[in-house]
């Protein structure tokens, strides 16, 4: 007796402790049931790779997937497809330009010299791309505003205008090709090719490269963004400051062949050259543009180039369609279940019933403790075990009936049903189990979901059926009242003469 008390008080405690976990910890939904964002993309072939291999697959992946562990969306995931693509799934956002963009990118960062004899070039280039931005930025101004237009033959458009014609001519651009603002980022992408070109070769890549972070500038509205390197990368970079320091020749960081800030080194640095293994990229960068840069180098570049074949956004209003539809098939599912025991097994049946509530309270804890990402698969593999679990009360009620038509006592047909039983429900959910690490490990995507949720339901099944059914069982067969062989069989199915 003492044991059974101890088993009720189990079963008891873990009730409450799933219930307090469920109103702890909410479910976490997946794209389709909450709406969000999907991007497909495609690794491409790049140098001397001319097939994608699985492992070049996984290598970009999990460069991906540092990158979206950067960008601070919450359950996200990333999966493979077929041999050369992956899936992002955004839950929640409906803005994926932004993921698009720091995804897309191969962040391969380089540090060079600038070359020797450049340095008058180099002044004019940059002097020249500062006027240029200077007035790309003016016209984005404007265009926010809404003034652009009024504006169009100020004295400041005329010096864009003077400015644009001198600069095409000295790098040989055609003036006449597309609108005056195609013609400044024409202008702008050639001077800045002809800045990479007055550089050395990279000394130093992102690959040395430990961590990222960034920085607010000191007295300056800009953000920058930290480097720190490992020990081989901090001596390649004090080598190549000493180098160029004192010289007059800059120091340029080039991300993705695009120049983004350069740097004179002071005569100080002759000697050593600067030591520490860190740096800082000062591009003038908005907090969002240090940001995107700091996630996208944290995560490294890319070994291959990807491309964003889809992006496919749902909506909150289909995804809580979704969860309504999915909710009144499960309760649905879960009263029909209840109605069927209840007239097949009469009292065992309601003891399978509270069983089953226990089982789904159990479940639904588990899902918010792990935590499990709900999507449609997913409950239709929470479903599905459910049925698990019913199966394996019927299995043990109709041996239990078996027992009573035979004519043995009530009590001794309980534990007979249940130790007769045991082996048949371990074996089917074992095998049921085989199946589900085999979709797991095996399959990918929502197939994954939907293995793991039934996994775990098998699980909880084999536990509830074994250990609450029975205590239930007997915690009721402790009222004289209840004590009766027909509320288990109708009085036509038992014997005359009970053993």
């Amino acid at each position: 007796m003492a044991r059974q008390q101890g088993w009720f008080a189990l079963i008891l405690a873990l009730a409450i402790a799933a219930a307090s976990v469920l109103a702890s910890f909410p479910l976490q939904l997946g794209l389709d049931l909450r709406g969000g964002s999907q991007l497909t993309l495609e690794v491409q072939p790049g140098g001397s790779i001319q097939t994608v291999k699985p492992e070049q697959l996984e290598a970009v992946k999990a460069v991906l997937d540092r990158r979206v562990n950067g960008l601070g969306v919450a359950e996200s995931t990333l999966q493979t497809v077929g041999d050369d693509q992956l899936v992002l799934q955004l839950p929640g956002e409906t803005d994926p330009s932004r993921a698009a963009k720091v995804l897309g990118s191969t962040a391969l960062l380089e540090f060079r010299a600038q070359k020797p004899g450049t340095e008058e070039e180099m002044r004019g280039l940059l002097r020249l791309r500062n006027q240029v931005r200077q007035i790309l930025a003016l016209r984005e101004a404007r265009s926010r505003d809404g003034s652009a237009e009024s504006s169009a033959d100020d004295a400041e458009t005329a010096l864009d205008q003077e400015q644009l014609a001198k600069a095409q001519q000295a790098l040989g651009l055609s003036g006449s090709a597309g609108s005056e603002q195609e013609q400044l980022e024409q202008l702008q992408a050639k001077v800045n090719e002809e800045i990479v070109a007055r550089f050395e070769p990279a000394a130093l890549t992102g690959k040395d490269l430990v961590t990222a972070g960034r920085q607010q500038q000191p007295n300056a509205t800009g953000w920058e963004v930290t480097l720190t390197f490992n020990r081989e990368g901090g001596e390649a970079f004090a080598n190549l400051t000493s180098s160029i320091a004192g010289t007059g020749r800059l120091l340029g960081i080039v991300l993705d062949g695009q120049p983004i800030s350069e740097a004179s080194v002071g005569e100080q640095f002759k000697a050593a050259g600067i030591t520490g293994g860190a740096a800082s990229i000062t591009g003038n960068f908005s907090a969002e543009e240090a940001r995107d840069l700091e996630v996208q180098l944290r995560g490294g570049s890319l070994p291959l180039p990807v491309k964003i074949l889809e992006v496919r956004t749902i909506g909150p209003t289909l995804g809580a369609e979704n969860v309504q539809r999915s909710l009144i098939a499960a309760l649905s599912g879960l009263a029909l279940v209840a109605l069927f025991m209840l007239l097949v097994y009469r009292l065992a049946g309601l003891v399978a019933v509270l069983a089953l509530s226990l089982y789904a309270l159990f479940n639904l804890a588990v899902y918010a403790l792990i935590p499990v990402t709900l999507t449609l698969p997913g409950i239709a593999g929470f479903i599905l075990s459910i049925g698990m679990a019913v199966d394996a009360n019927v299995l043990i009620f109709e041996r239990i009936k078996d027992e009573l038509r035979r004519g043995t006592t009530l009590i001794r047909s309980i534990e007979t049903g249940f130790s007769e039983a045991l082996s048949s429900i371990v074996d089917g959910h074992l095998t049921t189990l085989i199946s589900c690490a085999a979709l797991f490990f095996l399959g990918t995507g929502l197939v994954k979901g939907f293995a793991a949720t039934l996994g775990i339901g098998v699980l909880l099944s084999l536990f509830t059926a074994l250990t609450c059914t029975r205590t239930l069982l007997r915690f009721l067969m402790g009222y004289q009242a209840l004590r009766r062989p027909t509320n288990f069989l109708p009085a036509r199915q038992l014997p005359s003469t009970p053993a």
